[in-house]
């Protein structure tokens, strides 16, 4: 608890394993038994540890009424759920991922409540937590209800849960569901269907001024957490400070970069040079926020089915493509989230029904993903161009964003000393060989990782560990390397400290 701060900080490698507690691991006797907190602890941390993420965000663990909800309509805003055990058995669960290295977060669900009679709806027989108008009172999308974050009661009740899990029971921080829901009054409404505010607006500003205030109070009792917002729209400053004019969040969920960057994966690779503005044109906005990469369980479900069935080819190119796609997120600026099971190469949708296919690892190509995964979080922690600049623009540099013809990226990475990490993306089954490159330095630069490797399943093709850079200038760079980029591949690179 004392050390936890230094592990959140925006300068800090932040990678986050999300997980639906209820389907994570089943009981091999019985997949339809839901195992209890205590036995899923030992073989959840040994899995993070392995994988060397520093985060567990679990999908909301509060009580729900509906399992398929998976935890999103909360009923027992003050309670885990009872499914795994008791609140006991859940604080033993998160101290023994603190005492393993591991952060908690929990999805905390302030935008909505469902209506059951036994929850908060008409609490005393009067619309007490929610609006009785249903233009306000109601989520035309979800039927669920809608706080009153007008009242000083409801605003307490909500501030008070926030600090229980906080402080009762030491979660490192809350993940914040659906806040443009709460930020606009005609949120997913027709005109005619939403009353505006009292200056004309869309905005809500009793929303807007209880998220403000509770980031405020919880960065103040609490140093050390981490509230992040699940925003989907362009609302500016969600993970600026309050006072000037700021949500107040330490980090925004990056739902833009997940969208497009799916998009374009799913392309065939030959049409993918007519969609290279959906990788590229994140750089515009990657500053304005705090940034969290997700690839969430939202991308896995509603028959999206699983991140390696999203990738276009043969099983070999879907295992490649998977493989680019995660060393891509990495080598983004931005803190890292990955949904459970990606990692595993999960060949069907996530269903909350039944557990991940854990026997997937015995397959050579799914242990090879497993292990890419590993050490792209290993290579992330190690490297401080990889994580230590993730908000500042002056620890990103285009090498080559302008060759869409080949479907080529490349870029540097730096940290507040000016060491540099390069990373290089082939997003084409072609190989290319002897590509040149503009580094800052001479020297050797030694090849890091390789996706293409075949300890994760790859081909084999590279760079037999290093590149030499030669003193010959490459635009507005002195020296330049010429690499072999590997078909679907993702290589990062650094210089040499003995050359």
């Amino acid at each position: 608890m004392r050390s936890r701060g230094s592990g959140a900080t925006i300068e800090a490698p932040i990678s986050i394993y999300e997980v639906h507690f209820g389907s994570w691991l089943r009981s091999a006797d019985d997949p339809h038994r839901l195992l209890t907190y205590a036995e899923v602890a030992p073989r959840l941390i040994d899995h993070v540890q392995t994988m060397g993420f520093t985060h567990v965000e679990f999908l909301p663990m509060m009580e729900h009424p509906f399992y398929g909800s998976w935890g999103y309509q909360v009923t027992g805003f003050f309670a885990p759920t009872s499914r795994y055990g008791s609140p006991q058995d859940f604080m033993a669960l998160i101290d023994a991922l603190h005492r393993a290295g591991i952060g908690v977060l929990l999805d905390w669900v302030p935008s909505h409540f469902p209506n059951d009679a036994f929850g908060l709806a008409q609490f005393d027989g009067t619309h007490l937590y929610e609006h009785a108008d249903p233009r306000l009172g109601v989520h035309p999308d979800w039927g669920s209800l809608i706080f009153n974050f007008g009242r000083h009661e409801v605003r307490s009740f909500l501030a008070s849960s926030a600090e229980h899990w906080l402080s009762r029971y030491h979660v490192d921080g809350l993940r914040f569901d659906a806040v443009a829901s709460m930020l606009y009054l005609d949120y997913s409404r027709q005109p005619g269907e939403w009353l505006p505010n009292v200056h004309g607006g869309r905005e809500n500003l009793e929303a807007v001024s209880f998220l403000q205030q509770l980031n405020i109070g919880i960065y103040a009792d609490h140093p050390g957490v981490q509230t992040m917002a699940e925003e989907s729209t362009a609302w500016p400053g969600v993970s600026r400070p309050t006072d000037v004019g700021g949500l107040g969040f330490g980090f925004k969920w990056d739902m833009g970069w997940m969208h497009d960057t799916l998009a374009y994966m799913a392309e065939d690779p030959v049409h993918r040079r007519y969609h290279h503005d959906q990788l590229t044109f994140r750089q515009v906005y990657a500053f304005t926020e705090n940034f969290v990469l997700p690839l969430s369980h939202d991308e896995v479900v509603h028959g999206k089915g699983s991140l390696l069935g999203a990738m276009p080819g043969d099983e070999w190119q879907k295992f490649a493509n998977l493989r680019l796609l995660l060393g891509y997120q990495f080598g983004q600026p931005g803190k890292k989230l990955l949904f459970m099971g990606s990692e595993l190469g999960s060949e069907r949708e996530w269903a909350h029904e039944g557990g991940l296919d854990w026997a997937l690892l015995g397959r050579q190509r799914n242990a090879g993903l497993c292990r890419w995964v590993a050490d792209l979080n290993r290579l992330y922690r190690e490297q401080r161009p990889l994580h230590q600049l993730d908000t500042d623009p002056s620890g990103f540099e285009w090498v080559q964003m302008d060759a869409p013809e080949i479907s080529v990226l490349s870029f540097l990475r730096r940290d507040a000393a000016g060491h540099s990490v390069l990373v290089v993306c082939n997003f084409t089954p072609i190989p290319r060989h002897q590509l040149a490159l503009g580094v800052p330095g001479g020297g050797s630069w030694i090849e890091l990782l390789n996706s293409d490797a075949t300890d994760y399943g790859g081909s084999g093709v590279g760079n037999l560990g290093a590149v030499q850079a030669e003193p010959v200038a490459w635009r507005n760079r002195s020296h330049t390397v010429r690499i072999t980029v590997p078909p679907l591949a993702c290589l990062f690179f650094r210089p040499d400290p003995a050359s």
